[in-house]
Parts: C-alpha cells; sequence; structure tokens
C-alpha cells in the first residue's frame, strides 16, 4: 500500500508543474524553503528516471518487504527523505540542484541488507558489500554516461553515497535499539 501511494505521489508531481516549487535547490533551502529537503526526492527529471526509479523501489521493497510494517516503512521513507536532503546541503556545497528518488533507494537497500543480516541472511552481507562497491566505484569512476543521456541530466552520484550512508547508519541505530530492549526484558 506504502509503495503505491509513493509510486503515485511521485507520478502526480512529475505530472504537475510543481519542478520549480519542490525541486532540492541549495540557495532557496538556505533561504527558508526547508520542505525542499523532502520534496526534491519525490521529483523526476524525464519519464525515464521516473520509470527507473520506481522500479527500483519495487524490486527493493519486494526484496525486503517482510521486514516493514506500513507505519515503519512511512516513518523510514520520511527520514530517508529529510536526511538525504540535508546531507546534500551540509556536504556538498558545490551541488546546487537535485532531484530524484535514488538516494533513498540506496538508503532503503542498506537498510533492507542490515534486517538480513539481523535474520541470519547471509544474502545480507552480499548486498551490502555489493552496495558498498557501486557506491565507491561511482565515486571514484563517476555514474555511466549512459543513464546520464537517458535521464537527461547528470547522476548526482553523491546522493547515492548520501543514501547509503543514511541507510547504514538508520539500521545500525535500529539494531542496536532492537538490542537494548531486548537486553532491557531480559533483567
Amino acid at each position: 500500500m506504502i509503495g503505491g501511494l509513493l509510486s503515485l505521489l511521485c507520478t502526480a508531481l512529475y505530472f504537475l508543474p510543481v519542478d520549480g516549487k519542490l525541486n532540492w535547490q541549495k540557495q532557496l533551502i538556505g533561504a527558508g524553503e526547508y520542505w525542499r529537503l523532502i520534496s526534491g526526492n519525490l521529483l523526476h527529471t524525464n519519464h525515464w528516471h521516473l520509470l527507473m526509479n520506481l522500479a527500483g523501489f519495487w524490486v527493493i521493497l519486494s526484496l525486503h518487504h517482510f521486514h516493514y510494517r506500513a507505519a515503519g516503512l512511512v516513518l523510514l521513507l520520511f527520514v530517508l527523505c529529510l536526511g538525504e536532503g540535508i546531507g546534500l546541503y551540509l556536504f556538498y556545497p558545490s551541488l546546487q540542484a537535485y532531484v530524484g528518488l535514488s538516494g533513498i533507494l540506496h538508503g532503503l537497500f542498506a537498510f533492507g541488507a542490515l534486517m538480513d543480516i539481523k535474520r541470519g541472511l547471509k544474502s545480507g552481507w552480499l548486498l551490502l558489500i555489493g552496495l558498498g562497491l557501486k557506491v565507491g566505484y561511482e565515486q571514484y569512476f563517476g555514474a555511466s554516461s549512459d543513464v546520464a543521456s537517458l535521464i537527461g541530466a547528470r547522476v548526482a552520484t553523491e546522493s547515492h553515497l548520501v543514501g547509503a550512508l543514511l541507510g547504514t547508519a538508520l539500521g545500525v541505530a535500529y539494531l542496536a535499539y532492537c538490542s537494548l530492549n531486548v537486553t532491557k526484558s531480559h533483567a
């Protein structure tokens, strides 16, 4: 249900003339338009960008769906959106504008891989290592020029790094929280 709502929201925003009012723009965020920290993640440059991001979202959701309840997934997506916006703002001063869900997808993927590890699934380690290698490759070599051409914009690989780090941090924090609660209940 949450996946469908996010897909509908991103699709509706794509077709509405709201880009200038909602996209992530460093200067306007600095001037107090803080909603852009979140809303910029929900916008896309063209239909290919939207379709690729939504397809990625559904693949990740189907891979890790058993880890989430509706309220938890909504909270996680909100924190990832906000954290992504803030992370890009604080750590990438040269980035002036950004749209797309891909940073959030990297965070959701990292979080899900950590939940797999918690459940004892060895594939979680492979997913997390694979994500680290992919993001590391992008930081060193850049993104595929074919993807940039397809979406009609530079691929913001910094968003992938911020999302992956944020999702990992949130996953570790959540696991620590769960561990503390188990420890307290056994005391």
